[in-house]
C-alpha cells in the first residue's frame, strides 16, 4: 500500500515572508532525491478563488492546466519542482464553508447540527487526503497561507494538529522573521520566538524552524532559537535575503535540511541529484551582459509602493529566457497611464531592448497601452503581447494599418463601430447573470500552428497548449481584413474559430498570444515566445 508523507510549513512574524519559495524549495530538495512531490495551498480569505480578486490587492492570479484560479504560490510550485498543480491543490476557506453548507443544504448530514468544529477541520482533511489519493505523491507540502495567531487560520492549523496526531506521518517547518533594526545593528530572535509561542498555543509543536532575515543567521541567534524554541540547533535553518531565489534549493542542500527531513519519516538519505540547479546557478552567474526589458503594465501601484507580484509569472519567464541566451535581465516598469498623460513620454521606450505588454482588464491604461504598441511596431522594438496585449495589438492595427476608424475591444467600448475584439456569446450569458467567478476560458487548451510561421518555429510543432484565462476573443468577422493588410495568425483553435497568436512577418519580433505562455516557463526550460522575444533583442542589439 502507497504512503503519502505530508510536510505542512506555517509563517509567523509578518505575511510576505516566502513560505511559497520555501516550500517549492523542499519539494525540489525531494524531487532531486527521486521522490514524487505535490503541494497544497491553504489560504484563509473567504473568497472561493483568487479569480474575483483584484491583483494590487493579492497579486498575481496563477492558472493551472485544469482552470484553477489560484494564488501566485502554485507558480512557485511548478516552477521549482516541475510538476503540474491541479486546482483541487488550492484550498480557500470560502470553499470550506461553501461546501459544508451545500452537504447541509443537501441534507448529507443526517440532520446533524453543523458546526464549524468539527466539520470544517473535517472537510480540510478530506481535501487533503484526497490531493494524496488522486497524486498517489510520495510527499504532499502543505503550506498554511497568513501568519500564526491569526483568527483566519486557526480552522487549518486545527484540522492539521488532529492530521499529525492520527497519522504520525507529518512534519511541521514554522517560517519566522528575524529583524534587524537599523537603529539597532543586531539580529533579533523575539519576534520569532512569539510566533512559535502562538503555533504552541494552537497544539502544534515544530520540527523545524526557517529564520528568514535580511542577513545570514549565526550561531549566537541559532542557539537562541534553539533554547527558546525546543528546536535543536542544527533544524533552525537559514533562508537569508539572497539575489537569485534559485540559490536556495542548494542552500538548503548544504545545511543537510533534506537529510533530517527523510531521516524524521525514517527514510535512507543518498546525495541529491542536483545537476539541473547547479548548471541553472553557473548560467545565471555567467551572464555578465545585460538585457532591458519593459513591461507596459498597470497593475503596480498600491499606495505608494510599487507591486512587483502582480505580473510575478512575467517576471520569472523574462529571467528564465534572459539567463538561457546568457544575459542578465534589467526589467523596466512602464505605466502606460503615463502615456495616456503625456505622448512625449513615449520617447522612454527607446531605452528597451525588448517590450513587453501583460494581461489584464478594463478601460484604465488601455490607450496608453495602445499607444505603446505601436510605438513598438513603428520603431522595430521586439514586442510580445500576452492575452490582453493581444488583443490590444489587434486593436492598434485595426485602427493604424486597416484604417478601421474607431476600432476597439467590447470589453472597453461597447458602442464601438468595429469591435475588432469581442466577447463569445456563452460569456455574455453569462455576464449577464452577473456570474464572473470561474466563468471565463480557463486553463490549457490546444491550438494549431501554421507551418512556416515565427511562433511554429518557436515551439518546434505545429500544434501547442498553452493555459488561457480570458473572455474576449478576436471578432472573426474582422480576420480577413487584418490579414489582407499584412497580419498573420499564425495559430488557431483547432475548429479554426478562435484566434489564438499573430505576427507580423515584416518586423523583427511582433508577436502575440491569446494565452498566458508564462503560466509554464521553467528556470530550466524557458517559454519559446519569451525566449524568442529575448533572442531577437540580442540580434538587434548586435
Amino acid at each position: 500500500m502507497h504512503q503519502t508523507r505530508f510536510i505542512v510549513v506555517t509563517g509567523g512574524v509578518l505575511s510576505g515572508l516566502g513560505k511559497g519559495v520555501i516550500t517549492s524549495c523542499i519539494g525540489a530538495l525531494l524531487r532531486a532525491h527521486g521522490y514524487t512531490v505535490t503541494a497544497i495551498k491553504m489560504d484563509p480569505y473567504i473568497n472561493v478563488d483568487a479569480g474575483t480578486m483584484r491583483p494590487t490587492e493579492h497579486g498575481e492570479v496563477f492558472v493551472t492546466d485544469d482552470g484553477g484560479e489560484t494564488d501566485q504560490d502554485l507558480g512557485n510550485y511548478e516552477r521549482f519542482m516541475d510538476e503540474p498543480i491541479l486546482k483541487a491543490n488550492s484550498v480557500t476557506t470560502g470553499q470550506l464553508y461553501l461546501t459544508v453548507i451545500q452537504q447541509e443544504r443537501n441534507l448529507k448530514f443526517d440532520g446533524k447540527c453543523v458546526e464549524v468544529i468539527p466539520h470544517i477541520p473535517l472537510e480540510i482533511r478530506r481535501r487533503i487526503l484526497d490531493v494524496a489519493e488522486k497524486t498517489k505523491a510520495d510527499f504532499v507540502l502543505i503550506e498554511v497561507g497568513g501568519t500564526v495567531g491569526d483568527y483566519q487560520s486557526i480552522l487549518f492549523l486545527e484540522s492539521l494538529r488532529e492530521m499529525k496526531r492520527e497519522l504520525n506521518s507529518m512534519v511541521f517547518v514554522h517560517v519566522a522573521y528575524l529583524p534587524t533594526p537599523g537603529n539597532i545593528g543586531e539580529m533579533k530572535t523575539k519576534p520569532a520566538q512569539h510566533s512559535v509561542r502562538f503555533l504552541n498555543a494552537s497544539g502544534i509543536q515544530p520540527d523545524f524552524i526557517v529564520a528568514r532575515g535580511e542577513h545570514l543567521l549565526d550561531d549566537i541567534r541559532k542557539e537562541k532559537l534553539s533554547v527558546f524554541c525546543n528546536v535543536k540547533s542544527e533544524r533552525v535553518i537559514a533562508a537569508p535575503d539572497v539575489k537569485w531565489i534559485y540559490s536556495l534549493p542548494s542552500m538548503f542542500a548544504e545545511q543537510k535540511f533534506d537529510r533530517m527531513l527523510l531521516e524524521d519519516f525514517g527514510l535512507d538519505y543518498k546525495d541529491p541529484d542536483m545537476k539541473v540547479w547547479d548548471d541553472l546557478m553557473k548560467n545565471i552567474n555567467a551572464s555578465k551582459e545585460s538585457i532591458t526589458i519593459g513591461v507596459a503594465g498597470k497593475y503596480f501601484d498600491i499606495g505608494d509602493f510599487v507591486l512587483e507580484d502582480s505580473y510575478v509569472s512575467v517576471i520569472e519567464a523574462i529571467k528564465h529566457a534572459c539567463w538561457n541566451n546568457n544575459r542578465m535581465p534589467n526589467i523596466v516598469w512602464l505605466d502606460t497611464k503615463d502615456f495616456e498623460k503625456d505622448e512625449k513620454n513615449l520617447s522612454k521606450l527607446d531605452e528597451v531592448d525588448a517590450l513587453i505588454v501583460p494581461g489584464g482588464f478594463g478601460a484604465s491604461g488601455v490607450e496608453g497601452k495602445i499607444k505603446v504598441i505601436q510605438y513598438a511596431r513603428e520603431h522595430n522594438i521586439p514586442f510580445l503581447g500576452l492575452c490582453y496585449g493581444m488583443q490590444l495589438a489587434v486593436v492598434e492595427y485595426a485602427r493604424n494599418v486597416c484604417g478601421l476608424q474607431g476600432a476597439h475591444s467590447s470589453e472597453v467600448n461597447k458602442d464601438t463601430p468595429n469591435p475588432v475584439i469581442d466577447i463569445l456569446d456563452e460569456q455574455k450569458e453569462l455576464m449577464e447573470k452577473s456570474m464572473y467567478g470561474a466563468t471565463m476560458r480557463l486553463g490549457a487548451y490546444p491550438a494549431q500552428l501554421k507551418a512556416g510561421t515565427k511562433v511554429s518555429g518557436l515551439y518546434g510543432s505545429n500544434e501547442v497548449s498553452e493555459r488561457h484565462r480570458h473572455r474576449y476573443e478576436v471578432n472573426p468577422k474582422y480576420i480577413q481584413t487584418l490579414e489582407d493588410n499584412g497580419l498573420v495568425f499564425s495559430g488557431y483553435s483547432p475548429d479554426r474559430k478562435l484566434m489564438e497568436f499573430l505576427e507580423l512577418p515584416s518586423h523583427p519580433y511582433f508577436v502575440g498570444t491569446q494565452a498566458h505562455p508564462e503560466f509554464k516557463s521553467r528556470p530550466f526550460r524557458p517559454a519559446p515566445l519569451f525566449d524568442g522575444l529575448i533572442k531577437a533583442a540580442i540580434g538587434l542589439k548586435e
